[in-house]
């Protein structure tokens, strides 16, 4: 059973298409990175698919139930992390975490909650308008955490957070997905997308430009990976190099050669027909694009790809 799944779905604000035609499954137990530009309709997704919103049209289910008819069910099985999210300044961490606790009937306490998000004990007993912004972040995203939710949607939840406390974020939500937990989760800083999760999906003014996973995506979008070679030898002919299978491009400066290509699996085969021209390889740089690179290739594109359906 898909955990998320829309069909067809359109949501219009008067004569403004936020979200268009959108097919989209989540698979259970996956990291699910959503990404697209500021307007491009993530977050009113995310309210459609928690029933905040009504689509125009289609339909939503979550883990097998229609959004529209099972939304107190489904809220009870959803740890949810909105981007902007409210908490009460004058009450305590520890206040929040119990009334979370309590909400959600939960069998846990407020201690492990709190150190499941690296908040310790003097900070959960001050109030919370004397928090940082990163101390808010993790009190709200332990608020999602209680009662082991089968389905966690996050909507930036690093915002605030330094590096130590992404790389926490990283495990907190590695640790879920490890128990079956779903995590859809929605970010503007692509390389924690690229750290953490199995499969992307690209929106762009309403549209679902690719769902894959992320090698498939380097593959599919023809950004291409780089070789820097630097010889002991003068290095031979421009063209013998590219008569490589995979090598798409060549440049030669001196002994560096320079060599782009779109085939990950090929790398080691080139590097090994490198070593058969006898150049007497000195250093090798590997240059790989990031999920970044990816992005601004699909949402520099204008093209809007025939309508499928991505499959469990």
């Amino acid at each position: 059973m898909a955990a998320i799944e829309l069909k067809s779905v359109t949501k219009k604000y008067g004569g403004l298409k936020a979200v268009d035609d959108l097919d989209l499954i989540v698979k259970e137990g996956e990291i699910f990175g959503f990404l697209g530009p500021n307007g491009s309709g993530k977050s009113t997704t995310i309210d459609l698919i928690l029933d905040f919103a009504r689509p125009t049209s289609g339909t939503i289910t979550v883990f097998g139930r229609n959004t529209r008819t099972n939304s107190k069910y489904i809220h009870k099985k959803t740890g949810i992390l909105p981007d902007n999210f409210d908490l009460y300044d004058r009450l305590t961490g520890r206040e929040h975490l119990k009334f979370a606790i309590r909400a959600k009937n939960a069998e846990t306490s407020v201690e492990t909650m709190a150190k499941k998000v690296q908040l310790t004990e003097d900070e959960i007993k001050r109030r919370v308008g004397g928090y940082s912004k990163g101390m808010k972040q993790r009190l709200a995203l332990g608020m999602a955490l209680t009662g082991n939710p089968d389905l966690l949607i996050l909507d930036e939840p690093s915002s605030g957070l330094d590096p130590n406390g992404m790389k926490e974020l990283r495990k907190v939500l590695q640790d879920e997905a490890s128990t079956g937990t779903t995590v859809f989760f929605s970010s503007h800083i692509l390389s924690e997308i690229e750290a953490i999760c199995n499969r992307v999906g690209i929106l762009k003014d309403g549209n679902l430009l690719t769902v894959a996973e992320l090698d498939e995506l380097f593959a599919e979008s023809g950004v291409k990976s780089t070789i820097e070679i630097t010889c002991v030898n003068d290095p031979p002919q421009n063209q013998m190099i590219k008569n490589i299978e995979a090598v798409n491009e060549c440049q030669i400066d001196g002994r560096t050669i320079s060599i782009k290509y779109t085939d990950t699996s090929q790398k080691s085969k080139i590097i090994s027909e490198l070593e058969d021209l006898d150049i007497g390889i000195l250093d090798i740089e590997m240059k790989t694009p990031s999920l970044e690179d990816i992005f601004t290739y699909y949402i520099g594109e204008s093209r809007r790809p025939e309508k499928t359906e991505v499959e469990v």
